[in-house]
């Protein structure tokens, strides 16, 4: 485990074996490395001709970071001795002794990663479980988007309950999209899966910005599919008038046990001639409208057992998220 952790023991470990993403596939470039966190450690990104390599992000020579150096020919170079490390986490090279012999120890914790919807994703256990999967993301005739990620002073555990949570929506998104005089949640079901759940739900709540609500047909019954594999990766599709279809990742990397960021990959079969920056600018408001409830909810871990909180008729996604997190190992998060 990192040091300073801020997990507990047991639920880091259960953390560690899934993937988390941890930076956007363009932040990796191919002449200097990138610095991310997770789940307290520090980690350097860079690419190699393998692909991208992850490492913990200290020199095994006199522990200097990694992330402050940069890539020679597909090598990680250290910025205190210029010692070069390759894709496999072995040293290619000490300047200071030339041809002289390389002790084994001078080697990089590597984690396996993988590079999907245009992020980049690290497990710290060992990558054994399946990355789950987000099939609108290659579809023919869909617009792939990727706003810019939104870090949260929360539990990824609270952010990914906030998301799937319908009954907010009036309350909280009123100035984005939402009515506060249509907060009725309709009767909607859950079904179960293993490691998650599919929720479907239909109402008149619209999915358009506030200043485009006049491009919903009167009447029109907006369906929402929420797909959730534990512990924090969440697909949303909206079906919009005329076949238009939205798709939104969420995926919520826990940074610290408070803190997250947010990686919101985005696909539409519609208004792709509209500025990107439109979708940027609404992603981020309603992403800061649950920022600003999500960073004060108590306890600030999710709590795992149902009767730790009072549920009302409408959290039955909320049930079923925290009977997963529990099936996967979870006590808190």
């Amino acid at each position: 485990m990192p040091r300073h952790c801020t997990f507990d023991a047991h639920d880091w470990q259960v953390l560690s074996q899934y993937w988390h993403p941890v930076a956007f596939g363009g932040d990796v470039a191919i002449d200097r490395p990138f610095a991310a966190v997770l789940l307290d450690e520090e980690l350097v990104l860079f690419r190699s001709a393998d692909g991208v390599v992850a490492a913990r992000d200290v020199c095994p020579h006199r522990g200097a970071p990694l992330s402050l150096g940069w890539v020679e020919n597909g090598n990680l170079v250290c910025p205190y001795h210029g010692l070069q490390y390759g894709a496999d986490g072995r040293c290619k090279h000490i300047p200071s002794q030339g041809d002289g012999h390389i002790p084994d120890r001078l080697r990089l914790l590597t984690y396996p990663t993988r590079e999907a919807y245009g992020l980049i994703w690290v497990s710290l256990g060992g990558g054994h479980e399946a990355l789950p999967d987000f099939p609108a993301w290659n579809e023919a005739g869909y617009q792939q988007i990727l706003p810019p990620s939104i870090d949260i002073n929360a539990s990824a555990g609270r952010q990914t309950e906030g998301f799937i949570d319908v009954a907010h929506f009036a309350w909280i998104h009123h100035g984005s999209f939402a009515d506060r005089a249509n907060p009725v949640v309709p009767q909607y079901t859950v079904t179960r899966k293993q490691r998650g759940f599919i929720a479907e739900y239909s109402s008149t709540v619209s999915n358009f910005p506030k200043a485009l609500q006049h491009r919903a047909p009167e009447g029109f019954i907006w369906r929402r599919r929420f797909e959730v594999d534990a512990p924090f990766f969440a697909r949303l599709r909206v079906q919009f008038p005329e076949g238009g279809q939205l798709h939104i990742l969420n995926a919520a990397s826990p940074v610290s046990a408070r803190k997250t960021r947010l990686f919101v990959p985005i696909v539409r079969n519609f208004d792709q001639h509209m500025p990107l920056q439109d979708v940027y600018d609404f992603n981020l408001q309603v992403f800061e409208e649950d920022r600003a409830i999500v960073e004060r909810q108590r306890p600030e871990d999710l709590p795992i057992d149902r009767a730790a909180e009072a549920p009302i008729l409408a959290d039955r996604s909320s049930g079923a998220y925290r009977v997963a997190m529990a099936e996967i190992g979870l006590r808190q998060n």
